[in-house]
């Protein structure tokens, strides 16, 4: 009877096991193969050579990208190297990029570790760049100034909050105001990676400023990128394992109302809009096991996606870019300014792009 029972339990733990690893494999998108979609008039950005992960245009055509980000379980060139903010002028006609320097009396650049970044601009024209970093694995969000004339970013003050434990991206609506993604629920690794497997949905979006944190949104499957319309009544939030990207209503009490949701058939990361057109612009993975489980003779292929009118019935889904990891290891981001084009990665490269 006892030997039965062991193996009943035996049975039911290799069925659930099963059941879980099938799903994760679904999820990873494991078995997807890339079709190729190019792009003529293309090449490498020279001086980015440990990631573009995110970045984020003006309007005036200054971008600014987050490269050097050191992820667990993701792989990384310069694993005890500090991240870095990069600059690069659109307008120019062979733009190239530069390391913006850092200052600031309380601010420890040797632990930069940045992932996702937004801006914001006052009326007075200030730019401010807001940046989830990853110090000893932790999760703050750093808020610079930008001096254009310095080429450099002054830090003014360091977040940190028990709702914001795991930080992915952020959305700024104030100069410390934003959205912000939280791409796992708990702090341990090994409970991360079970949380990851088990496909667990408990990854959040919480909206901060100095006198109000709340979670407004949750139940994702690994929350990633987070954007906003225009106009500003519209968040749009990256649901990476569930291939998903997410409207949600922003109310004036900061709360957010989900609309509707897209099916991609791709790993969605950071979103981008169009400020003209209004236009999603996402960084995708077409297989996500190829991030995680990095080889480099079967890289990681990249994938832009472009969606207009993403509130309409049936939005206009076009594949932009794809291929196998020939050019491109792990596209994270994707952003457009007059007829140009920047795609960003996890820890490779970044593409500049003229339509």
């Amino acid at each position: 009877m006892a030997k039965l029972l062991v193996l009943t339990l035996l049975g039911l733990g290799l069925a659930f096991f099963r059941d879980y690893r099938s799903s994760y494999l679904a999820r990873m998108n494991a078995s997807r193969e890339v079709k190729s979609v190019e792009l003529p008039n293309c090449k490498l950005i020279k001086g980015i050579e440990t990631g573009a992960e995110d970045l984020e245009i003006l309007p005036n055509g200054l971008a600014f990208i987050s490269s050097g980000l050191r992820y667990p379980g993701v792989k990384s060139f310069e694993p005890d190297k500090p991240g870095k903010i990069l600059l690069m002028d659109l307008n120019k006609e062979d733009p190239t990029v530069l390391e913006l320097k850092m200052t600031g009396s309380n601010f420890d650049a040797s632990s930069f570790n940045p992932h996702g970044i937004s801006t914001f601009t006052d009326e007075d024209n200030t730019v401010y760049l807001l940046v989830v970093s990853h110090p000893d694995v932790k999760s703050t969000v750093e808020l610079f100034k930008f001096q254009e004339e310095e080429k450099s970013l002054l830090h003014l003050k360091t977040i940190k909050h028990e709702l914001l434990p795991n930080l992915n991206d952020l959305v700024a609506v104030g100069r410390e105001h934003f959205y912000a993604t939280n791409d796992h629920y708990f702090v341990d690794q090994y409970m991360r990676s079970w949380e990851l497997y088990l496909g667990l949905a408990w990854s959040n979006v919480v909206y901060y400023s100095p006198d109000d944190v709340r979670v407004v949104a949750s139940g994702f499957d690994f929350a990633n990128g987070i954007s906003m319309s225009p106009d500003r009544k519209y968040v749009y939030i990256a649901e990476l394992l569930a291939h998903k990207i997410h409207v949600y209503e922003k109310h004036a009490n900061w709360t957010l109302t989900p609309l509707k949701s897209l099916d991609c058939d791709t790993l969605v990361d950071n979103i981008s809009v169009d400020p003209v057109t209004g236009d999603l612009w996402v960084g995708c993975h077409p297989n996500g096991m190829k991030i995680f489980s990095y080889d480099p003779e079967n890289p990681p292929g990249s994938e832009v996606l472009q969606i207009q009118n993403i509130l309409a019935e049936e939005p206009k889904v076009t594949v932009v870019y794809a291929e196998d990891g020939k050019v491109l290891h792990g596209s994270t981001v994707a952003s457009v300014y007059k007829g140009k084009m920047l795609v960003g990665t996890v820890f490779q490269k970044a593409l500049y792009c003229e339509f």
